[in-house]
């Protein structure tokens, strides 16, 4: 049993609560730190969890870790409040917001504190396969992947892990561009009618020498029906666009094969309806691990943080340590930055980059 807390009654709290109701065999919070109880009554009930005023009274009920699903402008100190108690934190994206800010924490770190980072992006399935195959030898040694998928540090970190880059200096060059679209869905539901709105557009390379990197994101694309993810990868040997791979078996021979997501108690399966898997060719490349739990690609990937925080807590290396986050948030800064100067820039070496 992962026993956990969580501090803030947010949008991304509701989450980790979800995926703990859908498998309590597997998770159990303990409770939620809340600036007012009373208030946040009516948004615990369909969780069914205790609320509590102060952190000392949530960590009474001894967890394994702790959620800081908080604004930008608190984690900091919740996370080096945490660390200060020898509790581990898993940080909500991103664990700060500047770079001094980053630097303080990572000396928690230095100084033996456990703190990871909630960033499930490469924990979703259709990421978690297309990662796993930029990692095997079927498309030759990655050199560029372009990422249309989520925003700032969110798509760098999913660059990073399909280039295999870890922290190799880059030049960034970015750009904005403006375009209309029609108005689609939001948190709160679509529109009552159709109206035109501005899209804002980031476009920026991230050049590391010998792999380059191409971010490329619309904030509509996250709810839009018509502006969906994009990813390209390429190697030597071959490369995937979205859910087809092209690879050569030999320089006579290419090969062309497709994603394959393979769901339960479809056309006439009795096993009950959920995610099994996703197959390329003979192969599985990824399993559900929370099958036959019928959720969602964003809680499973929720879940696997949880599960790999545990883990780490436990004794295994982080699954996205603090300083992965902390690399790809200063990465987003520099895109800023280049936007802002209308220019390239280039990056340095950090406190927290590892060799």
């Amino acid at each position: 049993m992962i026993r956990f807390g969580v501090i803030g009654t947010g949008w991304r709290t509701t989450f980790f609560l979800r995926v703990t109701n859908a498998r309590p065999d597997m998770f159990e919070c303990v409770g939620v730190v809340t600036r007012d109880v009373e208030k946040s009554k009516d948004w615990a009930a369909p969780y069914g969890v205790k609320l509590f005023g102060s952190v000392d009274e949530m960590l009474a009920q001894k967890p394994m870790f702790v959620i800081t699903s908080a604004p930008w402008d608190v984690n900091p100190a919740l996370i080096t409040e945490l660390a200060e108690k020898n509790m581990p934190v898993l940080s909500e994206t991103p664990p700060a917001r500047t770079v001094p800010e980053m630097e303080a924490l990572y000396k928690l770190v230095q100084n033996g504190a456990k703190i990871a980072v909630a960033e499930q992006y490469h924990l979703q399935p259709h990421h978690a396969a297309r990662i796993g195959l930029a990692n095997s030898d079927k498309l030759g040694t990655v050199s560029q992947a372009q990422v249309s998928v989520a925003h700032g540090y969110h798509g760098i970190s999913l660059i990073r892990r399909l280039l295999g880059i870890g922290y190799e200096d880059a030049t960034i060059s970015a750009l904005s561009f403006t375009s209309p679209l029609v108005a689609g869905l939001e948190r709160d539901g679509l529109p009552e009618e159709e109206t035109i709105k501005s899209s804002e557009q980031t476009i920026a390379t991230l050049n590391f020498g010998d792999k380059l990197g191409i971010f490329d994101f619309t904030g509509d694309q996250y709810r839009s029906y018509i502006r969906k993810q994009r990813i390209l990868v390429r190697g030597e040997r071959g490369e995937l666009i979205n859910d087809t791979v092209r690879y050569l078996k030999d320089f006579r021979t290419p090969i062309q094969l497709d994603f394959l997501r393979l769901n339960a108690g479809e056309n006439g399966n009795l096993e009950g309806y959920h995610f099994k898997g996703i197959q390329l060719g003979d192969e599985w490349v990824y399993k559900n691990p929370f099958a036959p739990v019928a959720i969602d690609d964003e809680d499973i990937a929720i879940g696997q943080c949880m599960v790999k925080m545990a883990e780490y807590v436990d004794g295994y290396d982080a699954f996205y340590p603090l300083a992965e986050a902390c690399q790809d948030r200063y990465l987003d800064i520099k895109i800023a930055e280049s936007l802002e100067t209308g220019g390239p820039v280039r990056t340095s070496r950090q406190a927290w980059a590892q060799d």
